[in-house]
C-alpha cells in the first residue's frame, strides 16, 4: 500500500472533476464555433468563467484560461516585459526573489539571456519571508527603469506565505506591474485577486484536484500584456488557442468546491501536519525549514511540512520512504542526472550541505489520519537510517 504525501506536486483528481468531465467531454464542441453546439460550449465556458472568478475573487473578464501555472507565469512575465519595454525602453529591471518556482525563475533568466533583462533579487530571511523594507527600497531606486516585479504567494517547497497585498501596494505606488504565482496558495489559504491588488496572478487546476492541463492567469482589466501565442484571438487576444471547455468546466467546479471547504479542510490538514512535525521535531539532526506553524500558522501553508536532515541526502530519504510505502518529495532538483541543492533553501541562507538533506511532505484531500500515523511511526527510523548511510558515505 502506498500513502501519498506529494500533493504540492499534483493532488489526485476529485470526484467532482471526474463527474463534470464524464458528462461534458462527449458533448461540448469548439466554443468559438458559431453553430448551436459551439454556442452551447461557449455558454458552458462563460458560466465556468463566472464560477472561477467568484472563487478567486476576480471579475470574469479578468480570467484568462491557460494550460496551467507554467504557461500562466510565462505569459505574465513575458507579456508584461514586452509591453513595458515597448512603452519605455529604459524599463529593463525585473525584481524577483531567489525562492520563485522555476516557471518564474527560468522565465526571468530567459529574459535576461535573450532580451537584455536585468534581474534584481529581493532578499528573503531564513524562513523564506520577503524583506519588505528591502523590497520597498529597490522599488524606490529608479522606478522608471523597472519593467515588473514578481513574488510567489506561497512557496512550493517550504510553504511560506508572503504579504502579497502589501508588496502589490508598494508596487502600485511606483506604478510598477506586480505578478504573483498563487499556484500553491489558491485553495489552501485565503486568496482574492481583487483584494491582492496584483496586476496578474497564476493559478493551476491540478494543485486543487482538477485535471492536469488547465489553469488560469488573472489579468487586471486595465493591464496590458503583449501576447506570447498568436492565432484566433481568444481570451482578450492575450492567449489564442481553442479552449478546453470540459477542462475549464471541471476546473471551475472544483475551485468552487475547494474554496467553500477551505477553512474546514485547512484546520484538518494543519492538525495532521502538526502530528508529523511532532514526530520529527526532537530528532537528532532534523531542522524544520520555513515558518514554524506552531507560532505563526497563518504564515505557512496548512498542508506543508519541510525538513532538512544533517549528514543525509534528500534522495536517500526519498527512496527509503518510497520503499516503506510513502510518496514524498525532495527539495533537490535533478538536472541531467546531477543532484543539486534546492535553490529555495540556498536563497534562504542554507549551505549546500545543509540543503542536500531536504524532504517535503505535503498533505491533501485524500490524506487520512491513518496515513499520517503510519508516516509518523516510520519517520524516526528512516531519518536515523538515512543519517547513518550519509555519515558512512562521507567517511569513505
Amino acid at each position: 500500500m502506498t500513502r501519498y504525501f506529494d500533493h504540492a506536486s499534483t493532488t489526485p483528481v476529485k470526484p467532482t472533476a471526474v463527474s463534470v468531465l464524464t458528462e461534458l467531454m462527449p458533448q461540448l464542441a469548439n466554443p468559438s464555433s458559431l453553430h448551436g453546439s459551439g454556442r452551447r460550449a461557449r455558454l458552458a465556458v462563460d458560466s465556468a468563467r463566472e464560477q472561477l472568478a467568484a472563487a478567486v475573487g476576480a471579475h470574469s473578464s479578468e480570467v484568462i484560461f491557460t494550460s496551467g501555472g507554467t504557461e500562466a507565469d510565462n505569459l505574465a512575465l513575458k507579456g508584461l516585459w514586452w509591453q513595458r519595454r515597448a512603452e519605455d525602453p529604459r524599463r529593463r529591471r525585473v525584481l524577483l526573489t531567489g525562492i520563485e518556482h522555476h516557471a518564474v525563475l527560468d522565465t526571468a533568466e530567459w529574459l535576461e539571456a535573450h532580451e537584455g533583462a536585468e534581474l534584481v533579487m529581493i532578499d528573503v530571511d531564513a524562513e523564506g519571508v520577503v524583506d519588505v523594507a528591502a523590497f520597498e527600497a529597490l522599488l524606490a531606486e529608479d522606478p522608471e527603469t523597472i519593467a515588473l516585479a514578481t513574488v510567489m504567494w506561497a512557496n512550493s517547497e517550504v510553504g511560506t506565505v508572503q504579504p502579497i497585498a502589501e508588496l502589490a501596494r508598494l508596487c502600485a505606488e511606483q506604478a510598477v506591474p506586480f505578478h504573483t504565482d498563487a499556484v500553491q496558495a489558491f485553495g489552501a489559504v485565503p486568496v482574492s485577486f481583487t483584494d491582492s491588488a496584483a496586476t496578474t496572478m497564476a493559478i493551476s487546476g491540478h494543485k486543487i484536484g482538477a485535471p492536469v492541463g488547465i489553469g488560469a492567469l488573472l489579468v487586471r482589466r486595465d493591464a496590458k500584456l503583449t501576447p506570447v501565442l498568436h492565432g484566433g484571438g481568444q481570451e482578450r487576444d492575450i492567449r489564442s488557442g481553442t479552449l478546453d471547455a470540459p477542462g475549464i468546466c471541471a476546473f471551475a467546479a472544483v475551485a468552487q468546491e475547494v474554496v467553500a471547504e477551505r477553512e474546514q479542510e485547512a484546520v484538518r490538514l494543519a492538525g495532521l501536519r502538526n502530528q508529523l512535525l511532532e514526530a520529527v521535531v526532537g530528532l537528532d539532526g532534523v531542522t524544520l525549514r520555513g515558518v514554524d506553524p506552531r507560532s505563526a500558522p497563518e504564515r505557512r501553508l496548512p498542508n506543508n511540512l519541510h525538513i532538512t536532515v544533517d549528514d543525509a541526502e534528500g534522495d536517500s530519504l526519498l527512496f527509503m520512504l518510497d520503499m516503506a510505502g510513502f510518496d514524498t518529495a525532495t527539495g533537490s532538483a535533478c538536472t541531467a542526472g546531477v543532484p543539486r541543492p534546492s535553490h529555495v533553501l540556498l536563497a534562504m541562507g542554507l549551505s549546500e550541505s545543509q540543503a542536500r538533506g531536504a524532504q517535503r511532505f505535503t498533505l491533501g484531500w485524500t490524506t487520512t489520519a491513518e496515513d499520517v500515523a503510519a508516516l509518523a511511526d516510520a519517520l524516526p527510523g528512516i531519518v536515523a537510517q538515512s543519517r547513518s548511510a550519509g555519515l558512512a558515505a562521507s567517511r569513505r
